[in-house]
């Protein structure tokens, strides 16, 4: 059980890395942060299903959340991963439509939980919210273009370089851009439309080559980002 005090502290701690909240003061966050409900979901267990009535925010703030949707012949297909600091309902939000993805915790995490009522409240009022969560949709819906144009017309080389180019990325000494991968390969391949083997002999295949290096448990460093970026383009 999380008491008031740790969930409070948990709240503004999860809220102050979501970047939907990143333009509100301290003072706002800590507003934001009231109305959070945490929430705490065993790795493996379903977050929400798809087509559920769901009138909520959630907001990761520790462990991972794969987004994932049943084929006509019931074969999962990984979507995409969260991490810390990422949301989901928002879209529900925005459209008042039910979800059509599953969402299930990959380990176990912690999240924050809005309901649309209160995120309402919130938008109206700090308008900078509603700007914020445009944005992110905006973003997810180019990311997706993006991914859907290597699934459609490069090989699993070029899916794989887009994927990368796609993950959040961290600036090390010297300018080195480090990629930390957020799921397991399995979820990855599934994304890709490939193999767990096939992509680890594609991400092989460029170390070999000298466009990345992989550096430790789901570690890679850019070493070419032209080079990464035309692989994507199916150069």
């Amino acid at each position: 059980m999380i008491n008031a005090t740790g969930g409070q502290e948990a709240a503004k701690s999860c809220v102050s890395l979501v970047p939907l909240f990143s333009g509100l003061t301290a003072g706002q966050q800590a507003e934001v942060a009231k109305l959070a409900r945490p929430r705490q979901v065993g790795r493996g267990e379903y977050v929400f299903r798809a087509g559920e009535p769901a009138a909520t925010l959630y907001v990761v703030h520790t462990g991972r959340v794969r987004i994932s949707r049943l084929s006509a012949g019931g074969q999962e297909r990984v979507l995409r991963i969260l991490g810390p600091g990422e949301v989901v309902g928002e879209s529900a939000f925005l459209t008042g439509r039910p979800p059509e993805n599953d969402a299930t915790a990959v380990e176990n995490t912690r999240m924050c939980v809005f309901d649309h009522g209160r995120l309402a409240d919130l938008v109206r009022a700090f308008p900078d919210i509603a700007v914020a969560m445009l944005r992110a949709v905006s973003a997810r819906l180019a990311s997706t273009e993006r991914m859907l144009a290597a699934m459609t017309g490069a090989d699993i080389t070029g899916r794989v370089a887009a994927y990368l180019l796609d993950c959040e990325v961290a600036r090390g000494d010297g300018g080195r851009v480090r990629v930390q991968l957020p799921a397991f390969k399995k979820d990855i391949a599934s994304f890709l439309g490939t193999t767990p083997e096939t992509l680890s002999r594609t991400l092989a295949g460029l170390a070999r080559e000298k466009v990345i290096v992989l550096s430790g448990h789901a570690q890679v460093e850019i070493l070419d980002m032209p080079r990464l970026e035309l692989l994507s383009a199916g150069v």
